[in-house]
């Protein structure tokens, strides 16, 4: 069995929250392969955490990062060019909606609700990509974590399933410019997770128990499960892969009823 290995290999996490996120589940298992990190936090209100999380791989970089804020995005690039030269890979997990707009009607959604969903779920995975890929001279792998509800219909996740979308959308897309320069973009559509975003979804424990009930493996996923799927992505295991849709959810995706 090939063993996963990033060592040498620097990469940019985005969207850790807590000890809970799947950004972190990921973040591990990249570090565990040798991969050297940096992270970005939003807001004051999570420096410590993540600033907390980082400290287990000392000499990472934890960053302000808000990424309705073009210029706090070009101040991570700028400082990872200075003190590291290069990128390998850009891990996305970012995404947000506001609470009135995961429940209740979608159709009721508004231009504000709609426009903050977009802009930060899905937009800022282009913002960020196109300013990692200036430091990807050797190629890299970008991946983001979408959600079955971009394909199908979720009560209450609503306008974020417009938005995780509009993301796949941006994969596609962004594979295809990008595959000349080496860089491949890919997305893992996650199975629920208890994560601090996923709680703020209305009915997200019955999303749970319906999953774990319908699934081929009968059980939801583990964190560390996308963390190494993950790895694997960004790895030269998986080299040839570009512009996919990993679903590790337990089997749940393929299930008609």
């Amino acid at each position: 069995m090939r063993t996963i290995d990033l060592s040498g290999k620097s990469a940019l996490v985005t969207g850790v929250a807590n000890h809970r996120s799947l950004a972190w589940a990921i973040a591990e298992a990249l570090g565990e392969a040798g991969s050297r990190l940096a992270f970005t936090y939003q807001g004051e209100r999570l420096k410590e955490s993540v600033t907390s999380l980082a400290a287990k791989y000392p000499g990472s970089p934890v960053l302000p990062c808000d990424v309705t804020k073009d210029d706090e995005m070009d101040a991570v690039f700028a400082y990872l060019g200075r003190e590291w030269g290069k990128l390998h890979v850009l891990i996305h997990s970012i995404a947000f909606a506001r609470k009135e707009d995961l429940e209740g009607e979608f159709r009721r959604t508004s231009r504000e609700g709609w426009n903050t969903a977009l802009e930060i779920s899905a937009y800022s995975f282009v913002a960020l990509t196109h300013r990692a890929a200036r430091l990807m001279a050797d190629g890299g792998s970008v991946l983001t974590l979408t959600y079955q509800a971009s394909q199908r219909v979720f009560p209450n996740y609503n306008v974020m399933g417009t938005a995780k979308a509009a993301l796949e959308h941006a994969v596609r897309q962004l594979a295809f410019e990008l595959g000349p320069q080496n860089i491949r973009v890919n997305a893992i559509s996650a199975g629920p997770v208890s994560t601090l975003s996923a709680r703020g979804v209305s009915g997200f424990t019955g999303m749970l128990s319906e999953n774990r009930e319908r699934a081929p493996l009968k059980r939801n996923i583990e964190p560390r499960e996308v963390g190494d799927a993950a790895a694997f992505l960004c790895s030269p295991s998986s080299s040839g892969i570009t512009g996919h849709i990993l679903y590790v959810d337990a089997g749940y995706n393929i299930m008609g009823i």
